[in-house]
């Protein structure tokens, strides 16, 4: 029964008639129809509950429609945007409207943005490139130089008119503060050269936990830097707090919040007696103030030195025997016979490691740290992209 020689309503109608004539079976006049059954059902109950008319094309419109934003009320969203020096949002403004149309319930959230939208009163928000997520769940210490912790407390203006950054590094277990020092930015030189001062006088540790911000961590590959790179190298391993969790960092911060307290307000310390002033407050924290948590210690009574000492020769990254060993080059690409894997340029110089998980795939590493994963099959041009795994 060819479609094109009639129209919707007429094969309506004929469907209805064999259906009442009595079919062999449902699942045949469908067919004969080349309609679904689920169609075949919806058109017998509508003819069996509203007759022929039931048959009509029906709107295709939703059954629950959205709320049809009244002229007034959209005049009033506009207008309400505008008000004041800070741009409500949606919520606000549909506070405002329950207050300004008390007989009537207002838009939802959802149309009162679209109206702003619409309306071109919505700039777009540049999403922001966050570091990426550190995969593994941070680990307690229970002896010293098992966790050292590192943050820059926030920068302020000394009455030299120079912004200062101080930069604290703390071991987790005893609470001795292994350094407070005035830096005049967040480079990853001068961090480098506080780290290896106190790497020399005080040895390495196994971790280093700070938060995600720079020079600590990049927006990179894993979220490496050249100070997590050069740790790396160390053997130490950089951990990170999530994001908005200072509290993951907690005994850093109770030590900032101390430390804040003995600052004059405004700072008005001239940069040169800035560092003295650390200094005295890192003799009085270490060697003098009582710790309630070490059981009223000092950390200096809790604290002695790593015995892994730091090295003349920073050592190159190694890998087991089963791993293949790859240097990238300077743009930050391992070749490996002819497929040419971008792990990133802070990496770049660096000796990365392939170790193969089956056939063809290979999970792309520096050190510890898992960077993605390749499948060489799906390489194009002799370029395979690497896949970061899920955590």
């Amino acid at each position: 029964m060819p479609w094109r020689e009639l129209k919707p309503m007429d094969l309506k109608l004929l469907f209805i008639a064999d259906f009442i004539k009595g079919p062999p079976s449902f699942s045949a006049l469908c067919q004969a129809y080349e309609i679904s059954r689920k169609t075949g059902y919806k058109w017998v109950e509508r003819y069996e509950r509203e007759g022929p008319a039931g048959l009509e094309e029906h709107s295709r419109r939703r059954l629950t429609q959205e709320w049809v934003v009244p002229l007034a009320v959209r005049e009033a969203i506009i207008e309400l945007r505008g008000r004041g020096e800070t741009e409500p949002g949606p919520k606000k403004i549909q506070a405002a409207l329950l207050e300004r149309f008390p007989d009537q319930a207002p838009p939802s959230k959802t149309s009162i943005y679209n109206i702003l939208k619409k309306a071109e009163l919505v700039k777009p928000r540049r999403l922001r490139q966050r570091v990426a997520v550190y995969p593994k769940p941070l680990q307690k210490a229970e002896a010293p130089n098992q966790l050292f912790s590192a943050d820059y407390k926030g920068q302020f203006l000394t009455g030299a008119g120079v912004w200062c950054y101080p930069l604290t590094i703390m071991d987790h277990a005893s609470r001795f503060l292994l350094a407070c020092h005035s830096m005049a930015s967040t480079n990853f030189q001068e961090t480098q050269a506080v780290f290896t001062q106190v790497f020399r006088e005080h040895g390495l540790p196994e971790r280093i936990r700070t938060d995600n911000g720079v020079p600590f961590a990049s927006k990179g590959r894993a979220g490496l830097s050249q100070l997590s790179i050069w740790w790396l190298r160390l053997g130490i391993i950089p951990e990170r707090i999530a994001p908005g969790r200072p509290e993951q960092n907690g005994r850093h911060e109770r030590m900032h919040r101390t430390l804040k307290s003995t600052l004059p307000s405004p700072p008005a310390v001239a940069w040169e007696a800035q560092q003295r002033h650390f200094d005295r407050f890192r003799q009085h924290y270490n060697y003098e103030r009582l710790h309630e948590a070490l059981n009223q210690k000092t950390p200096a009574s809790c604290y002695e030195p790593s015995s892994r000492q730091y090295p003349e020769k920073l050592p190159e990254m190694t890998y087991p025997s089963h791993i293949d060993s790859l240097q990238a080059d300077c743009s930050g690409i391992v070749n490996r016979r002819g497929v040419r894997i971008y792990v990133g340029y802070v990496l770049k110089h660096q000796t990365i490691g392939l170790e193969q998980i089956e056939d063809g795939i290979w999970d792309v590493i520096f050190g510890p740290i898992i960077l993605g994963r390749i499948d060489v099959r799906d390489a194009i041009d002799g370029y395979v992209t690497l896949r970061v795994l899920p955590m």
